[in-house]
């Protein structure tokens, strides 16, 4: 087998083992059709009533779990963590939602309450659509309504393959996976950095494990040289070889 063969098996492996997305983030391949039917930053601007778009600094509250369910958010840049907190006080975090993502779409199923916190943990542009706003586009904007029920269906199938990682893939393979798809590799477009400072307790809620194995495994894929620390955590693509191994 050539060397452009193998590498291109080893990428359509790794893309199917990363299925395509972070908890709760739509498959990407669906992304270039969808983007010459519709650009949903582009639409989204045009909006007239019932669309504000606000900025959020790292840290800073969405929304909360138990607040009224009555708008549906875009975020048009930066990255939001949902998290839910148990009736005896745990938190764990449920998704990692980045640009080109929408979050609160559960009010149009006639949600009464958010059932997550959203909170930022960079820099954020967010359009917020008021309930009836979205309901009105949907109705009056094909385009717009078969880009959003790819996307929901796509997010459906991301909690389903979410569910299998858990029972059946290592504490370590689910880290490396995660580690990997929050640096967008797998994506349409140049992987980026993972966004800096995300701390080990959130990665190890996000993969169901201890902290201290997580900064176990942490070690392990730097002193192999599948990550970096510099200013921020770097993801080398090196690290597939964790989640391709049997």
């Amino acid at each position: 087998m050539s060397p452009d063969a193998n590498t291109a098996e080893r990428a359509h492996a790794y893309k199917a083992a990363l299925g395509g997305g972070l908890r709760g983030t739509p498959n990407d391949n669906m992304a270039p059709k969808l983007k010459q039917l519709f650009d949903p930053k582009l639409f989204l601007a045009k909006v007239g009533t019932g669309r504000t778009i606000a900025e959020y600094s790292k840290d800073q509250m969405v929304f909360s779990q138990g607040d009224p369910a009555n708008t549906v958010f875009y975020i048009q840049k930066g990255k939001i963590k949902l998290t839910v907190v148990s009736n005896s006080g745990k938190e764990a975090v449920i998704a990692i939602l980045g640009s080109s993502d929408f979050l609160g779409e559960g009010c149009l199923a006639a949600q009464p309450q958010r059932m997550a916190t959203a909170t930022a943990i960079s820099n954020c542009s967010i359009v917020r659509l008021e309930k009836a706003a979205m309901i009105r586009v949907l109705h009056d904007e094909p385009a717009f309504s078969e880009m959003f029920l790819a996307y929901v269906l796509s997010r459906n199938m991301r909690i389903e393959e979410d569910l299998v990682d858990q029972l059946f893939n290592s504490s370590e393979k689910r880290l490396a996976r995660v580690l990997l798809l929050l640096a967008n590799f797998g994506k349409e477009g140049k992987p980026e950095p993972v966004v800096a400072k995300i701390s080990q307790e959130t990665l190890a809620e996000m993969i169901g494990t201890t902290r201290s194995r997580v900064s176990f495994f942490m070690n392990k894929f730097r002193k192999m040289g599948f990550i970096e620390y510099n200013g921020g955590l770097h993801v080398n693509s090196s690290l597939l070889n964790i989640v391709l191994h049997d």
